[in-house]
């Protein structure tokens, strides 16, 4: 008999992917789904030179690139979120994610380097052929990055690939983006921690759920300190140009599906409680935990019983949307 409890941790698509599969089958379905992540990487990386996005970016404002189905997929589910949250969620950032540049620079680029990158962003311009599975930027020097919403569709992926093979039990962690499946071997609802945004070292909270995703942006993850003392974030507004400031600084989506989760999480980021609510109506099932600079935490009415604040949250510091 094979495993009946599996935990592996892998490499993959640029972060670190842990896995936990419950059931008889649980080796052999591993071997699946991480073939299955691989797989997706070589299609959906822009670091990739042969992927899919890869060819779309080289070919940028020239010619079509064939796509497989799976980036015809998520292109088309990048669109229309991108039509539902105004732009706010756009995949075209990469030529201002390439100017900040935070893996390797600490400085705010100039005023007109950011205007001319922030030209170039603009979904519209993505041209999908769905029939023809086909894909094209219409003009030169545009670029596509799925870091947005790549995370969130492997996540889908990985679950669809587990209940095809009988598993009903597992949990998945692409960098932080958790996908379940069914509930905790015991009966119990799976327990997803959400991330002190202040304390690297502490959770501010966590939320009970079974079959959903759980998907959070922050300005906490990938960030410099300017010159003037501004935190400058790796989460950009394709309004603006510049790191998004809408007040939040962590924003938690809980949803059904991992890619509306994972988009949905940086467009209410970017948009702020307002506007993040309105897009989130376009999904009655999507539920939000958002946190503001005073660190006042924001929860979507669904989640009064499931939520749960760390001991050191006082009740009068979460309020109920």
């Amino acid at each position: 008999m094979e495993h009946l409890d599996l935990q592996k941790t892998i490499s993959c698509m640029d972060t670190i992917i842990s896995l936990r599969i419950y059931g008889e089958r649980a080796k052999y379905v591993f071997k699946k789904v991480k073939a299955e992540l691989f797989k997706l990487e070589k299609k959906l990386s822009r670091f990739m030179r042969d992927s899919d996005i890869s060819r779309i970016n080289h070919s940028a404002g020239k010619d079509y690139a064939d796509i497989s189905v799976e980036t015809c997929d998520i292109l088309s589910d990048a669109i229309r979120l991108g039509v539902i949250t105004e732009g706010l969620f756009d995949i075209t950032v990469a030529p201002l994610a390439d100017l900040w540049n935070y893996k390797n620079s600490f400085r705010v680029p100039l005023e007109d380097d950011i205007r001319s990158a922030l030209s170039y962003v603009n979904y519209h311009d993505i041209l999908l052929n769905s029939k023809n599975k086909t894909a094209a930027l219409r003009r030169m020097g545009q670029a596509i990055d799925l870091g947005g919403i790549g995370k969130g569709y492997a996540g889908d992926r990985c679950i669809k690939i587990l209940a095809e093979y009988g598993i009903t039990s597992a949990f998945i962690s692409i960098g932080g983006n958790v996908s379940t499946l069914g509930n905790n071997p015991n009966g119990s609802r799976w327990c997803v921690g959400i991330q002190h945004p202040r304390d690297n070292n502490s959770l501010i909270g966590s939320v009970k759920v079974t079959d959903k995703a759980v998907v959070t942006s922050g300005d906490y993850e990938r960030y410099f300190i300017d010159d003037y003392g501004n935190r400058r974030h790796h989460i950009l507004s394709p309004v603006t140009g510049y790191p998004a400031d809408s007040g939040l600084i962590s924003a938690t989506v809980i949803y059904d599906n991992a890619v509306i989760a994972d988009a949905l999480s940086t467009a209410v980021f970017i948009g702020g409680i307002e506007k993040g609510l309105s897009y989130m109506s376009c999904f009655p099932e999507a539920e939000a935990i958002l946190v503001d600079k005073n660190l006042k935490i924001h929860i979507t009415n669904g989640l009064k019983e499931s939520f749960k604040a760390s001991v050191d949250i006082e009740a009068s510091d979460i309020i109920v949307l």
